[in-house]
């Protein structure tokens, strides 16, 4: 099994554990591969809550520009959303786990 598959592999328990969502994985793969190369760093395979500027760029560079998504469609709403179901105590969230429940959130899958 390849690291990229493992990782997946990870994000869906990650999901399921801790969000209780069942992961539709041809989608959770797609959003893997289209992270890139973060996902093997550290610090870029997660998401700070807390943090205001990578809220502000997961807003700018994954819901703008990935998703297609405009200042208007409430975009802070649905990052708290997340954010919330993620679970606010959970030090660790993944990028790939943010991304693919904001997808769903937004209902964009076609962006994949």
């Amino acid at each position: 099994m390849s690291k990229r598959d493992e990782l997946i592999a990870k994000y869906a328990a990650d999901l399921k554990e801790k969000c209780g969502v069942n992961a539709d994985m041809d989608l959770l793969t797609k959003v893997t591969i289209g992270c890139g190369p973060s996902i093997y760093n550290a610090d870029a395979s997660t998401v700070s809550g807390s943090d205001e500027s990578e809220l502000e760029t997961v807003k700018n560079n994954f819901l703008i520009k990935k998703l297609g998504l405009s200042a208007s469609d409430d975009l802070d709403g649905g990052i708290a959303a997340v954010m919330n179901q993620y679970g606010q105590s959970n030090r660790n969230k993944y990028r790939a786990v943010v991304y693919y429940l904001l997808t769903k959130h937004f209902g964009k899958e076609s962006a994949y």
